[in-house]
């Protein structure tokens, strides 16, 4: 064995000591700064795959065509790889080959005697993605077809706003999400998938999946959604396919009963009502539009029309009672000279913008000190106080302290001169890197009456106030909003937005309930500074009125 280890190229040996680094890492799709790692893994296996091809190659002809597509397509990735991975479906397709594909590979290969490749991909892949990471970048894409709008088709021709890399999706693709769906009986992303599959299909494109596969998911996932007769139509199809099918012959056969069931059924109706006289429902449908304000639709559907852009807009005169400052925080010493650039970006509650306010410089060394710490943020159990992972929080988070680096020692001492808070009750700077589609939710910052003993441990009271930076522009997707009061604001580069938590009372302001909605196209970098109510008793006076 020792002999053997010692024959390895010195390719391999470097590619296990880059591998060491992700080890300590899982979750790989819940941060794309942290995938790029995986796209020069990936890299380094075509590398290893083409050697391992000159020494075989009469035997493995088909092994050679497929590094040849993986080693043009890493080629473009390498060159740009946050671009590369802020387009979704590359990032979906980066989870599935390493997951699925190479495994397929690695059977392949084993029917010949040559072990070299096969030994070094074994060793490797303990490394790889997970089928959580390729379920989780899969329900991404999901979760950005629904928030956004956006049809099958769109997505699968790889036509998002504002894309480098463009990347379409195969059947194969398509037929995976619509498994995945499936799986979580989510029949209406399964119908939207396996119908795409089969337009591909139909439209000439190879693949290994038939349509008899596709036809047999797509008038199951119809029937369930109650659709007797179309399902009728897409079982008949396959029987046309395939006439042997038992499945779709018993399908056939009770749709059709069903169908006349609800023949018979539809026709009793009618005729009790022809007895009974029509109803009149007109005065009920009036009321139904009247209440149709943004004020009473729901939450979740605030929350993505603001994501969309299509969220409240302010009137004229609120408009014309924001502006934009240069903001010294009355003459304090560092802005006399060099006072910071203020926007209002919202009046209740009130955020403002700071511009240019984290160089270039700074927001690389941050990103530098926090990526090897990366882990999935969590969110903290309102039962038990216990932290955990949560399906609405895709990032992954690190904590800096100001002892580390002079760089994060400076930002803190900047947001404490521009707010005037105190920073040593603070929390320490929080750094997060979403994932594909990374969102979270709509949440509050500051602990609720609810939830007396949040931040006990802290001992510093509840979080007065949230200072959060944009490290990274978004493509497209990205922006913190605001359900309750319609508020949407979006992320820029070396900009920082800041409001308050806690009315001056002490009281919660529970219209600063907000969310990071899912990026559809980019790499999204924020830093946040919680801060806490100890330590501001002299820096912002309490209030006498609950709401002041």
């Amino acid at each position: 064995m020792l002999w053997t280890r010692m024959e390895l190229p010195c390719w391999c040996l470097l590619l296990l000591s880059c591998l060491q680094s992700l080890s300590a890492h899982n979750d790989f799709f819940t941060s794309i700064g942290q995938m790029t790692d995986l796209l020069y893994t990936e890299k380094d296996l075509v590398t290893s795959l083409k050697d391992y091809i000159r020494a075989e190659e009469n035997k493995l002809e088909r092994v050679k065509r497929w590094a040849d597509k993986l080693d043009s397509l890493t080629a473009t990735a390498t060159q740009d790889p946050e671009g590369f991975l802020g387009h979704p479906v590359n990032a979906f397709k980066l989870m599935k080959r390493l997951n699925t594909e190479w495994g397929d590979l690695e059977s392949l290969v084993l029917s010949d005697t040559t072990d070299g490749f096969i030994s070094n991909l074994t060793i490797q892949r303990q490394y790889f993605p997970t089928e959580e990471d390729q379920t989780g970048a899969a329900k991404a894409l999901l979760r950005l077809q629904d928030t956004y709008k956006l049809d099958a088709n769109t997505i699968s021709t790889g036509n998002l706003p504002g894309v480098k890399h463009k990347s379409q999706m195969t059947v194969e693709d398509c037929y995976e999400l619509g498994k995945i769906a499936y799986s979580d009986a989510d029949y209406y992303h399964t119908e939207l998938w396996m119908a795409q599959a089969l337009k591909q299909l139909d439209e000439g494109e190879e693949s290994t999946i038939d349509k008899v596969t596709v036809l047999d998911y797509l008038s199951y996932a119809i029937y369930q959604q109650g659709e007797i007769e179309r399902a009728l139509e897409y079982t008949l199809r396959l029987l046309k396919l395939d006439p042997e099918h038992q499945r779709a012959k018993g399908n056939v056969k009770y749709f059709e009963f069903q169908l006349e069931k609800q023949r018979k059924a539809a026709e009793e109706t009618a005729r009790t009502q022809e007895e009974r006289g029509k109803r009149d429902t007109s005065e009920k449908k009036k009321q139904k539009k009247q209440k149709n304000s943004f004020s009473m639709i729901p939450e979740r559907k605030k929350y993505e029309m603001l994501c969309r852009g299509e969220g409240l807009k302010m009137t004229p005169r609120r408009q014309s009672r924001l502006f934009c400052r240069y903001f010294d925080n009355n003459h304090h010493p560092r802005f006399v000279l060099a006072p910071v650039k203020q926007q209002d970006e919202w009046d209740r509650p009130y955020i403002v913008r700071y511009l240019d306010i984290i160089s270039d410089a700074e927001i690389e060394k941050v990103k530098q000190l926090a990526k090897p710490r990366l882990r999935r943020a969590t969110i903290s159990n309102p039962v038990t106080g216990v932290l955990e992972t949560a399906h609405y929080r895709i990032s992954k988070s690190a904590w800096l302290t100001s002892y580390e680096d002079p760089v994060i020692e400076r930002i803190n001492e900047r947001i404490e001169a521009i707010t005037g808070l105190e920073m040593d009750t603070a929390e320490e700077l929080q750094v997060a890197n979403y994932g594909v589609g990374g969102q979270y939710e709509p949440h509050f910052d500051f602990g609720r009456k609810d939830e007396p003993d949040a931040f006990k441990e802290l001992g510093t009271g509840n979080r007065i106030a949230t200072w959060l930076f944009y490290m990274s522009d978004v493509t497209a997707g990205g922006a913190t909003v605001f359900p309750d009061v319609g508020a949407a604001v979006w992320p820029k580069k070396g900009t920082a937005v800041f409001w308050y938590n806690l009315f001056a009372s002490g009281e919660g302001d529970y219209s600063t309930r907000h969310a990071a909605c899912p990026v559809l196209v980019g790499n999204k970098w924020v830093s946040n500074k919680w801060i806490h109510e100890r330590g501001q008793e002299w820096r912002r006076p309490c209030g006498l009125n609950e709401t002041e």
